[in-house]
């Protein structure tokens, strides 16, 4: 399937340079019956509804044009903001990171813990430094990258 996402990634970055945009992600993915094709794009001032739509209706031309289809069976096509809690993959997401609030998650627990939220301190190619709440306690931990399933972005109640 990663010629899907390389085709449709040549398709829609001339729409998203045109029109100020970046792209986030796209992955192409089969949940249940269903094959949804997902395309997360961001600016700085975030992404309103009508620039997702405005992009879906311009890549779908761009898809319906293509001869032969790039994508043979029936698909979902989603454009939109990878959100508020937006996943931390690339090395620019965690450096744009850096002293906001966020969620990781790890495959091994360290101090019994898999789970850790707070504000992401320091960053290097091999860990990362949060400093997070324990009870009421302020506390700093030294996470190594190579640990780390899923890191995103995460909003503070």
């Amino acid at each position: 399937m990663s010629s899907v996402v390389e085709t449709v990634t040549q398709l829609v970055m001339p729409i998203l340079t045109n029109k100020g945009f970046e792209l986030y992600d796209l992955e192409f993915v089969k949940e249940g019956q269903g094959w949804y094709l997902r395309v997360y794009i961001d600016k700085p001032a975030g992404i309103t509804i009508e620039e997702c739509a405005s992009v879906s209706d311009e890549l779908s031309e761009k898809l319906d044009e293509m001869d032969p289809d790039p994508i043979p069976q029936a698909y979902f096509l989603e454009v939109s903001s990878p959100g508020a809690e937006r996943p931390l993959k690339r090395p620019t997401d965690y450096e744009q990171a850096l002293n906001k609030y966020v969620n990781v998650s790890l495959y091994q627990a360290i101090n019994g813990t898999k789970i850790f939220e707070g504000t992401l301190t320091q960053l290097s190619d091999t860990e990362l430094t949060l400093d997070y709440l324990d009870k009421t306690r302020h506390k700093t931990i030294v996470i190594p990258r190579d640990k780390i399933a899923k890191a995103r972005l995460a909003i503070k109640f």
